[in-house]
């Protein structure tokens, strides 16, 4: 391996991360079949992988398997408040180079995923697409040398769509976020139950009875709304798309413009990964006592230099709470630095989620390998083979038994010319 250096917070947390990290595998039934395949056939055989991602006990589990591939891998953190200092220190005893601090300031954040590029990567994995525009920025001498990549999130995709449509995307780049099995059970049920975890976790809040404004009504949103409401919340969906209002209607809750919404909502949260969703003029219309969380994968989602402004006075009232007095004496509480709120608060998904998540990485990876050179610099989907075979492994896993088509219903449905 080019490097052997790390940095996290104490390795001495190691033995703790160790079994928090055997865990979580509990709940992880998928990654780990793939292991064990990945063990016997070193499909990633001497191949360098950097991976930008939340440093995580779901991770970790990750990580061991591209190990067990053969991989020559490197860990950075893509978030500066999502890393579990224990874990970061465990993958460092189980020979992964990591370099993830929690609370790590920007300087350090961008140091850390340099310190991943420099183990000149041949396939990367990316949460937020930072180590990927961090490379075709700084670092374009590597570009050459990159197989293709791995995308996490919503945020990433849009910036790496964004990338290709300029022209400016030197590799292939799979969107492991808009695969079925990812986005409809990690962004729905992980960041809703999650979401609520880490707010509870920062403020001890009884949601029965308050007025939850959700900004943003894709897969996250529905998840973070349905599990709100199922606590006792009443919910508002501000939405700029149509189709999402109208199906967030449909669904039975209010819908509304956020400058309305603001004069009523207890609490906020942002799902929309786009900026300055929560900006000012929302600020002044809040309630005294309005609680700002975001569940987006940049803190750009609240306008917290607006919000800066705006405030008298500013204090931390308890961890990732911090209160902002306004002129007119109103309090509006901030949590978790207006970073992913999930992750800054609380453990992130549960394991159980992410089992499918990062089976999509690992055989996407294992993907891109064998079909070096074959793929033109664009962002393409999840194989669909590969999402079948996610969703059949996890069934197994639950025990859960489907049926399958007969003969003459395959024939069926493969024909035009039969009718009634």
């Amino acid at each position: 391996m080019s490097i052997k250096t790390y940095d996290v917070k104490d390795p001495s947390l190691a033995s703790a991360g160790k079994l928090r990290i055997e865990w979580a595998s509990r709940e992880m039934p998928v990654i780990k079949l793939i292991r064990q395949r990945f063990a016997k056939e070193k499909p990633l055989k001497g191949i360098r992988i950097s991976a930008c991602l939340h440093i995580t006990t779901e991770t970790a589990n990750l990580a061991l398997a591209l190990k067990e591939g053969g991989a020559e891998l490197v860990l950075c953190a893509s978030n500066p408040l999502s890393t579990q200092d224990d874990v970061a220190a465990a993958l460092v005893e189980y020979g992964l180079p990591t370099f993830a601090i929690k609370g790590e300031d920007n300087q350090t954040y961008y140091k850390h995923i340099n310190s991943a590029l420099e183990h000149k990567p041949q396939l990367t994995v990316d949460d937020g697409a930072d180590l990927v525009s961090t490379a075709h920025r700084e670092k374009t001498q590597l570009l050459g040398n990159i197989i293709g990549g791995t995308e996490e999130t919503t945020t990433g995709v849009i910036r790496l769509r964004n990338m290709a449509e300029e022209g400016k995307l030197k590799y292939p780049l799979i969107s492991v976020n808009d695969a079925k099995t990812k986005h409809f059970f990690d962004n729905r049920y992980g960041t809703g139950q999650s979401t609520i975890d880490g707010i509870t976790r920062a403020t001890n809040v009884l949601w029965a009875g308050k007025k939850v404004v959700v900004c943003g009504y894709g897969w996250c949103g529905r998840g973070i709304a349905r599990r709100a409401q199922g606590m006792g919340a009443w919910i508002i969906i501000t939405e700029v798309n149509p189709i999402s209002a109208l199906e967030a209607a449909m669904d039975g809750y209010q819908v509304m413009p956020l400058i309305e919404a603001a004069k009523i909502g207890d609490i906020f949260i942002t799902a929309t990964g786009d900026v300055n969703v929560i900006d000012k003029a929302h600020f002044l219309e809040m309630k005294g006592g309005a609680i700002l969380a975001n569940s987006g994968h940049f803190n750009a989602e609240i306008n917290i230099p607006a919000l800066e402004k705006l405030a008298k006075a500013k204090r931390q009232m308890r961890p990732f709470v911090d209160e902002y007095t306004l002129a007119d004496g109103r309090r509006l509480f901030l949590l978790g630095e207006g970073r992913l709120i999930n992750l800054a608060a609380a453990e992130g998904h549960p394991a159980s989620v992410m089992d499918m998540s990062f089976a999509n990485q690992a055989l996407c990876l294992e993907y891109l390998a064998k079909n070096k050179g074959k793929l033109k610099p664009k962002v393409y989907p999840v194989p669909e083979e590969i999402d079948n075979e996610i969703g059949r492994l996890k069934l197994e896993a639950m025990n859960i038994a489907i049926d399958s088509l007969t003969k003459e219903q395959k024939k069926y449905l493969e024909s035009w010319e039969e009718g009634t």
